[in-house]
């Protein structure tokens, strides 16, 4: 049982080698001259304004939310349209309600952001 498993853990192996190797490659032959630009911090080619502790607007938040939610019911509501006769046919009305149900949850999470303001892009 144990052996079927052994080419997953032999491509694992040589994938952990593989990158460790290509770090340290870079880090031995790459060139190694650090002066004050480079160490200083990358803000999209602009000087950083503030400290790193400031609050990011909710509004980021209820956006990266809105797509989360979109996204899930993508994910599952498609493949459960796609096959929803077998399904019913095969476990009844208990699909559609099990559905149902998932949708409800997912749009709470809608109500929520509109509640809260997401759906306005000013």
């Amino acid at each position: 049982m144990l052996e079927t498993y052994i080419p997953i853990f032999l491509v694992i192996v040589i994938a952990i080698i593989f990158a460790f190797m290509t770090v340290s490659a870079s880090k031995l032959f790459g060139p190694q001259r650090p002066n004050k630009e480079k160490l200083s911090t990358y803000e999209s080619g602009m000087q950083p304004i503030g400290t790193t502790r400031e609050r990011i607007s909710i509004k980021y938040y209820l956006v990266a939310m809105l797509f989360i939610i979109f996204d899930l019911e993508v994910i599952f509501v498609y493949p459960w349209a796609v096959e929803f006769k077998r399904l019913f046919a095969e476990f009844g009305i208990s699909v559609f309600i099990s559905m149902f149900v998932f949708l409800v949850v997912l749009e709470l999470g809608f109500l929520y952001a509109y509640k809260k303001g997401g759906f306005k892009w000013d």
